[in-house]
């Protein structure tokens, strides 16, 4: 079975500067298909479920759908869970067998966060899991007041929660927000340089759809290992589905339209993998 540590991904793509595509999935179909583009362009992948997924499909369901799925690859990789303030979910999903988790206490003091992030640490070093850290909440940027992203928190800060609670990768706000950008976000690109060569660890990006190449290549360079998408996941399938419809009038045809929802959400993945340059970098798992 290709399912391996989040760390051994993430590291491998550390060490030699590409970017690993961190994908949010919804359903079944789109499993499939970013595990297919994976498959068809030789990249490792990190799997994220969100947690309105999990809860939506079932903890036990949603990981024997994402074992069977992993079974037909060859390709390294993993199930990250995304976003998860819910210390009780992060329990059920390690013990499911999620590879990693993102604890996210950015909307506690950087003191309760850090405390319950040690635990977290602490817990899932049980289960061979990786545990992802932030402190900085990351906006909508339709949430956004005249484009402005929150202000950071102090690099010290960061170096010091990252040192007290032992986190294998950390996602620093950097001037980036989920969901679709109206431009090109302006990045504080330095911040993530500053992290690593104080860490040595990895360095998580978030909010990467509709970030440019030039972008993702800088980032990736400085240590961004781990690349999150989620927003052109949903576009792409909610989009394929309408279009399908629309160029379909009166046609109720469920396989038909899953097949073009599948083959968008694929397309989409194997463009990023391209633009991260992970493709082609998959190794043998025995």
């Amino acid at each position: 079975m290709p399912i391996v540590p989040t760390q051994d991904i993430v590291d491998r793509a550390f060490e030699d500067r590409y970017g690993v595509a961190a994908i949010n999935v919804v359903n079944d179909l789109t499993m499939a298909a970013v595990l297919a583009a994976a498959q068809e362009l030789r990249a490792p992948l990190i799997v994220q479920t969100s947690v309105k997924t999990v809860e939506a499909m079932g903890v036990n369901v949603l990981y024997a759908l994402w074992a069977e799925l992993a079974e037909e690859v060859s390709v390294p990789v993993a199930l990250h869970l995304d976003h998860c303030p819910d210390r009780d979910l992060i329990t059920a999903c390690l013990e499911a067998g999620w590879n990693s988790v993102l604890f996210d206490g950015s909307k506690l003091s950087v003191e309760e966060n850090q405390r319950q992030c040690v635990e977290v640490v602490e817990q899932a070093r049980e289960y061979g899991a990786l545990v992802e850290g932030e402190i900085e909440p990351f906006a909508r940027v339709e949430d956004l007041a005249g484009d402005a992203p929150p202000p950071e928190l102090s690099l010290e800060t960061a170096l010091a929660f990252i040192e007290a609670t032992g986190v294998d990768v950390f996602a620093p706000a950097i001037g980036n927000a989920h969901g679709m950008y109206r431009a090109a976000p302006t990045l504080d690109n330095k911040r993530v340089t500053d992290i690593v060569e104080a860490t040595g660890i990895p360095v998580a990006l978030h909010g990467g759809t509709g970030m440019s190449a030039e972008q993702f290549s800088d980032l990736i360079a400085r240590g961004c290992a781990k690349v999150n998408i989620s927003t052109a996941l949903k576009i792409r399938f909610m989009a394929a589905g309408y279009d399908y419809m629309s160029a379909n009038p009166g046609k109720y045809d469920p396989p038909s339209l899953f097949r073009a929802q599948t083959e968008a959400v694929e397309e989409m993945a194997a463009e990023h993998i391209r633009m991260f340059g992970s493709a082609g970098k998959a190794w043998a798992v025995s």
